[in-house]
């Protein structure tokens, strides 16, 4: 307990610090956010996959096979 108590307090202070020093005066954080944010997500073009076998038919009947 000792040893989870030390870890949360270390990680608690570490964190606050960064979030601290993140904080730039005289812009508002959604700004910030903003300027980092790319207008155009980039995901991946959907291309064709070939399907090898049967489709796939779920047992509905256990007893049949």
């Amino acid at each position: 307990m000792i040893l989870l108590a030390t870890v949360t307090l270390c990680c608690s202070a570490f964190a606050g610090t960064l979030a601290l020093l993140e904080q730039a005066p005289g812009r508002a954080r959604d700004e910030l956010l903003a300027d980092r944010a790319d207008p155009t997500p980039r995901t991946p073009a959907q291309i064709p996959v070939r399907v090898v076998g049967a489709p796939f038919e779920p047992n509905v009947n256990p007893r049949e096979r």
